[in-house]
Formats: structure tokens, C-alpha cells, sequence
């Protein structure tokens, strides 16, 4: 179900004083991604600014999501949370309005012990909608390690992972300990994509989709026709903008990148903060090559 390019989407907000939600854009935003041919939309990640929305925002931006998206492709709503009662209403209220799957961080500042993370996630699970495990330690501080991904890849809701540990050993290994199992590891670093679908993995949830999904998509489609040279030769042509999409905090530069492509976007809310004038020329250099 979860495989090909998935951008996880920017949350676009108003200038006004309380950078309330912008949903019209957000709808636009969506339907040009579903335009240019990805393959699914993540809305209400970190890249989304999750961390800063309401309950009534977070629900509000799925809702959106999901009818944008028109069953078109499918959306998988990142409803994690470090807070377990906090997850299973986020992923409740996401499989009530229709997204096809939940996107579940593993909890941050807890550190939560292995049975803790059991738990945990096998709760939400039991929620009875596809679930898709998210590991970041460099937003967590703690490392989903694979035998506990393997563990839980048994229960028959959790379908895959984003993997965004940077290890590619890992990543293999996840891969090799589910080869029985329907478990997708997808990408979560946009420049580990072509390594990562090269040991069999099932796609990205991508971060530079949202400014150069065509490039994204073809990619990817290169790679799944066995086009070896073409993936490549995008992946390059990509690598630049990878890097300038991290030169701050996700989803600093990514937000200023969507505005500079004439997209809603809006600032960022604290306690991040919009990038400064210098990062954003540099970032508008970068962009000038794909145009």
C-alpha cells in the first residue's frame, strides 16, 4: 500500500498573528503533488510541524489531506505522539476521517524501555488501520533496534517503517529479518532512496518531493523499471537539493523552498524559526538548477 514517493507535506499557516492554519493552500499544495504522480501524501509529520498543532489542527489538516487526495493515493497521517493516550486518539480520530494508514513516531524524551515500546506500539495497532513505525533517533534519542522492528513487523496492522536512523546496515538487516513478512521499509532520508530501494526497499516518505516531485517520482519509477543509469543520474542531479533542504532544522528550509516555488507555505511556528537571509540565498541557488 505504502511504497513509490510519499512527500511528507508541509503544513502551510497564515501571516496572521496567531499563524492559523492556511488550508486552501494546503488543498492546493496536495492536489499539484497528486498532479505531478506521487505515489502517496504524508500529511502531519515533523516536516508538517505536527509537534506545534492543536488536536482540533491536526485533525482538521488529515480531513484536508484526505479529501484533496481524492482516494487518488493514499494517505498515511503521522499520528505518533510520546504520549500513548495522546497517539491512540490522534490515530482514532485519523482513521475516522479516512486516511489509510497512521504514521506512529516512537516516543521522544520518554525513553521508553523495550516492553514499554511493545506495548505501545501494539496498542495503536490494535487500532485496526495500517500502521507504519517512524524511526529518527536524531529526533528521539533512541534507536528502534531491529530485532524490536522485526518483532513487531509479526502484528498484522504494522505494515512498515520509515527509517531514518542514516544506517544503511540497518536498514538491511530490517529488510533481511522481514523478507517473510508484507513489512515495507521505506526511506525516511531523501538522499539514502536509491541505496535503500537498491537493498529492496519499498520507496520514501520524501521531504524534497514537495518542490521537485516530478524528479522524485521519476526516480523512482526509473529505479522500478530497472533503469539502473537513470535513477542514478537523478539521484545526482537531486543530491545538491537534498543537502540544501538540511542546511537548518526540517522544515525550515523546506517551507522557505515551497514559498520560494510559489506554494503556500507561511513561517514557521515557534520555537523554530524561518530561515535566515543568507541560507536562503543559498537555498535559492540551489533551486535555480531545477527550474
Amino acid at each position: 500500500m505504502f511504497e513509490g514517493v510519499l512527500p511528507a507535506v508541509v503544513t502551510p499557516f497564515l501571516t496572521d498573528a496567531q499563524l492559523s492554519l492556511d488550508l486552501e493552500g494546503l488543498r492546493s499544495n496536495i492536489e499539484a503533488l497528486v498532479s505531478a504522480g506521487v505515489h502517496g501524501i504524508v500529511p502531519t509529520g515533523s516536516t508538517g510541524e505536527s509537534a506545534t498543532l492543536s488536536f482540533e489542527e491536526h485533525e482538521k489538516v488529515v480531513e484536508v489531506a484526505v479529501e484533496a487526495a481524492g482516494g487518488k493515493v493514499p494517505v498515511l497521517a503521522g499520528t505518533g505522539s510520546n504520549n500513548t493516550a495522546e497517539a491512540l486518539r490522534f490515530t482514532k480520530a485519523a482513521k475516522e476521517i479516512g486516511a489509510d494508514g497512521a504514521l506512529l513516531i516512537s516516543p521522544y524524551y520518554n525513553k521508553p524501555n523495550r516492553a514499554g515500546l511493545v506495548k505501545h506500539f501494539t496498542r495503536i495497532a490494535d487500532l485496526d488501520i495500517p500502521t507504519v513505525l517512524y524511526n529518527v533517533p536524531g529526533r528521539t534519542g533512541q534507536n528502534l533496534p531491529v530485532d524490536l522492528v522485526v518483532e513487531l513487523a509479526s502484528h498484522p496492522n504494522i505494515v512498515g517503517i520509515k527509517e531514518a536512523s542514516g544506517n544503511v546496515g540497518q536498514v538491511s538487516q530490517i529488510i533481511e529479518g522481514t523478507l517473510d513478512e508484507d513489512f515495507a521499509v521505506i526511506s525516511g532520508d531523501d538522499n539514502l532512496t536509491l541505496p535503500i530501494l537498491a537493498l529492496g526497499g519499498a520507496g520514501v516518505i520524501s521531504v524534497a518531493a514537495n518542490v521537485e516531485p516530478g524528479r522524485m517520482v521519476r526516480l523512482y519509477e526509473a529505479f522500478a523499471a530497472g533503469d539502473w543509469n537513470t535513477a542514478l543520474e537523478l539521484h545526482y542531479e537531486l543530491s545538491p537539493l537534498f543537502r540544501a533542504l538540511f542546511i537548518d532544522t526540517n522544515p525550515i528550509p523546506v517551507k522557505k523552498a515551497v514559498a520560494l516555488r510559489g506554494l503556500a507555505a507561511g513561517p514557521v511556528r515557534l520555537p523554530l524559526a524561518d530561515l535566515d537571509d543568507d541560507r536562503t540565498a543559498i537555498l535559492a541557488e540551489v533551486l535555480g538548477h531545477y527550474d
